[in-house]
């Protein structure tokens, strides 16, 4: 007879939301490890990582639902919690913590609601949420009527099916976010491998190129891009050498800047302004992120980008920018400044919705982690 102890999984609290056209696992701080290593290695064991098809975890082995979310009472005077986003790499032992998520911060309000770190208000309760990887504030404003969260609504947002409550979200101070500065090289455009590019930060580094520049439409499917390997290689080396230039260094391991094809709209008369294709880096995106629209939207406003000729944008203070993307289109509401030559963008707003999709206990193997 064996003496040997039994082992038993570790269970951690999680909720699994939806956050915009993303999916992930919605922790509280003080219920992962206090050790960022150890903390990593947990995320990882949770997510199924490193293995393309994630089965031993949760994550749905595409970066959009490889997503963690860790929530905390802020620690900041001007904000009501603290938000540390974390990309789980699919298929490499990585946890990347170099940017923010969009998406899956408009299911930070509602999650902060649902665990008691906010009391909810009657009708709509705005939760001021401080984005740890990059020191940034957003307003959440989250539909509670009676007070509690509802989920249900009529808003619709492409790449999601069918509707929900809106959540709108306004951003403050995102310029410069990461790269620090909203134009990292110092200039409206660069040439990188003989390639005209536009190098902007706006919430999300980012990288624009013409599609046409590439020999590609820029309308092509998600399916046929990821396919192309010729063109993400050209992608990945021009990519390789805007990271030092936009302030991120080497980032060979990092997922930061995002890459993104453009070209003319093409849906004019529904108030098309670009079509995009992006890359997170190195997968299309299956629409677009919500900060790497609002990097766009604000290239595609700016005299002398790469969007010059391309983007279809109205003048005036407050400009509606529709992004369109592989799966529809992504409107973001900008307030701008300076001159009609060199306009500044002053701030942020536009709208998501969320879902509540679990609430229970993660296995990990006890290996990993042991709760004492």
């Amino acid at each position: 007879m064996s003496n040997s102890p039994v082992r038993r999984q570790t269970r951690i609290r999680c909720m699994m939301m939806r956050g915009g056209t993303s999916k992930g696992a919605f922790f509280l701080a003080s219920d992962l490890p206090g050790d960022p290593a150890v903390r990593d290695r947990v995320l990882l064991a949770v997510m199924g990582s490193p293995d393309r098809r994630q089965i031993d975890g949760i994550g749905g082995a595409d970066p959009l639902t490889s997503k963690v979310a860790i929530v905390s009472p802020s620690t900041r005077d001007d904000a009501d919690v603290d938000y540390l986003f974390a990309q789980v790499v699919v298929d490499e032992a990585r946890v990347d913590y170099g940017q923010n998520c969009g998406n899956m911060l408009a299911a930070v309000g509602p999650f902060a609601i649902e665990r008691g770190l906010m009391r909810a208000r009657e009708a709509t309760t705005d939760v001021v949420i401080h984005m740890v990887n990059t020191g940034q504030i957003a307003v959440a404003s989250v539909p509670t009527p009676g007070g509690f969260v509802t989920y249900e609504g009529e808003a619709r947002i492409d790449g999601v099916p069918g509707t929900a409550a809106a959540i709108p979200l306004a951003f403050r101070d995102t310029a410069g976010s990461t790269c620090g500065a909203l134009l990292p090289t110092g200039r409206l455009r660069d040439a990188i491998n003989g390639i005209d590019v536009t190098c902007i930060d706006n919430g999300m580094p980012l990288v624009l190129i013409r599609a046409s520049d590439l020999g590609r439409t820029g309308y092509e499917s998600r399916e046929a891009l990821d396919a192309d390997t010729e063109l993400k290689a050209r992608i990945e080396a021009i990519r390789l050498q805007a990271g030092p230039l936009m302030n991120l260094g080497d980032v060979k391991e990092r997922t930061v800047p995002k890459m993104c094809l453009i070209a003319p709209p093409r849906d004019i008369e529904r108030g098309g302004t670009l079509s995009t294709r992006s890359f997170i880096p190195h997968r299309c995106h299956a629409s677009i992120g919500v900060l790497g629209a609002v990097s766009v939207a604000s290239a595609a406003v700016m005299p002398g980008t790469v969007c010059d000729g391309i983007a279809a944008s109205a003048p005036g203070r407050r400009r509606r920018v529709s992004v369109e993307h592989p799966t529809g289109e992504f409107t973001v509401e900008l307030e701008t400044g300076g001159t009609p030559e060199a306009p500044e963008v002053l701030g942020a707003a536009l709208l998501r919705t969320a879902r509540w999709l679990f609430d229970g206990e993660v296995g990990i193997p006890s290996s990993v982690w042991t709760v004492a």
